[in-house]
């Protein structure tokens, strides 16, 4: 989502090289392109007003110490002022009240509400071991109801059900009802929304929160509505006593300007921001670790916390010890290394995290969908267990076979041969302690790494 405005701030950099310190005349073209970079990302005037304000003065006059050139200065002089626009840590949920601890999702409708409720409840349940009861109000949208009974069922929590011709504030009383009465931690209300603010939409949802009571209200914002969702999440948050903000489709390619504005705007946090589709995404919002990645510093420390969520960790340091051993590393391996990196939401999403140069390489990687990773099993598993431990063996005829078994070309068979072999070559290089070569193996790799 960032990128261009990551490009366009790299440039900042550019245009201070050489210069021994900053002065009004070497910031002010500097200043431009930022300004230039955030009214193009779709940030709202007034907060980019006052961020560059914020960083003129700041930066002004400031000495460029050795291990720094000016371009860097200024970086870090945004960096802290992009921190501090969006809020400058994560404001976690509070959930400390008597149980259940009611949280009331608030937002437009196609913003992502429903999914969100789902993706909180899977967060809340595996992340914090919390007993969820999910309830919708949402009576007007058809198949809304049974959209979150379906999401319920897939991260194992609990619905409430609805009776037809049931009123949104008689449903929201009788699902908190049976929270007490079946102990559950936290109740998740999924209210109605609407394709543009009115005012029968406003007045039912603050009757909701009177009858609920929510510790937290959150609304739900789609990040590339840009401009509109940050006028639409001050509309909200002049109608209901909003407690935080989860940012949607942050992983989409719009210009990413509501991130920046909606914190400044609505003076509520960004407590989550969704990133895909599936269920596992959603992450708490970091400020710094935001500004790092629209800067091009990669965001390393949410890349750890992926793997350390989504990797298995025995399989894995089974892997570690078959390569150190020098025994090889077959398909069998590179089969579940593929599902391993499909866990985590594909190559493109790693490398979103990645620090610009190394985010650079991977850029064209080709996107690990589900279609291709059932299309690499199917290979995989059309071959013969010596046929995968010794992959020298397969010739011709035997691809042509394995081709057959898969439902696909020979040359498929022949493309997931070559990338298995540069996985090969890698984890050879590994095992040597070579990591400056392993990096550049990395770029024939995969096409489009440069």
């Amino acid at each position: 989502m960032f990128d261009n405005l990551t490009q366009r701030l790299s440039r900042v950099i550019k245009t201070l090289r050489g210069e021994a310190r900053i002065t009004e005349a070497n910031i002010q073209e500097a200043l431009r392109e930022v300004r230039m970079a955030l009214l193009e990302a779709d940030v709202a005037l007034p907060v980019v007003r006052e961020l560059i304000s914020r960083v003129r003065d700041r930066a002004l006059g400031q000495e460029v110490v050795s291990s720094l050139t000016p371009g860097q200065a200024v970086v870090g002089v945004v960096h802290r002022e992009l921190v501090q626009l969006m809020g400058e840590r994560n404001d976690a949920l509070n959930l400390v009240t008597q149980p259940p601890a009611v949280i009331l999702m608030a937002g437009l409708q196609g913003s992502g509400k429903t999914t969100s409720c789902g993706k909180l409840a899977k967060w809340l349940r595996e992340q914090h071991r919390k007993k969820v009861l999910l309830a919708s109000c949402d009576i007007y949208r058809p198949a809304a109801i049974e959209q979150l009974k379906t999401l319920a069922a897939q991260v194992e929590t609990d619905f409430f059900p609805v009776t037809a011709g049931d009123m949104p504030v008689a449903i929201a009383a009788a699902a908190l009802d049976f929270a007490r009465k079946h102990y559950h931690d936290v109740l998740i209300v999924d209210t109605a929304g609407r394709l543009a603010i009115d005012a029968a939409m406003m007045q039912e949802i603050r009757e909701l929160h009177a009858a609920l009571k929510p510790i937290e209200t959150l609304f739900v914002v789609d990040a590339m509505q840009g401009q509109d969702a940050v006028n639409t999440a001050k509309a909200f948050a002049e109608a209901l006593p909003l407690t935080g903000v989860v940012l949607t489709k942050l992983d989409g390619d719009a210009r990413g300007g509501a991130a920046l504005s909606v914190r400044h705007v609505t003076g509520k946090p960004i407590k989550f921001v969704g990133v895909g589709e599936k269920l596992a995404g959603l992450e708490p919002f970091y400020p710094d670790r935001m500004a790092s990645r629209i800067l091009g510093m990669g965001d390393v420390l949410s890349l750890i916390e992926d793997v350390q969520k989504s990797v298995d960790h025995d399989a894995a340091a089974k892997l570690a010890k078959k390569v150190k051993s020098g025994r090889g590393f077959d398909l069998e391996d590179f089969k579940q290394q593929i599902v391993q990196m499909k866990k985590m939401g594909g190559l493109a999403a790693l490398a979103d995290k990645l620090p610009g140069n190394l985010a650079h390489m991977a850029q064209g990687a080709p996107q690990m969908d589900d279609k291709a990773i059932r299309r690499i099993e199917g290979i995989i598993n059309s071959m013969t267990p010596q046929e995968r431990t010794k992959p020298e063996l397969i010739k011709a005829s035997r691809k042509r076979r394995i081709a057959v078994g898969a439902g696909v070309t020979v040359q498929e068979v022949n493309r997931l041969l070559n990338q298995f072999g540069q996985m090969q070559r890698m984890m050879k290089m590994m095992a040597k302690g070579g990591m400056a070569k392993m990096m550049r193996s990395m770029k024939g790799m995969f096409p489009g790494m440069r």
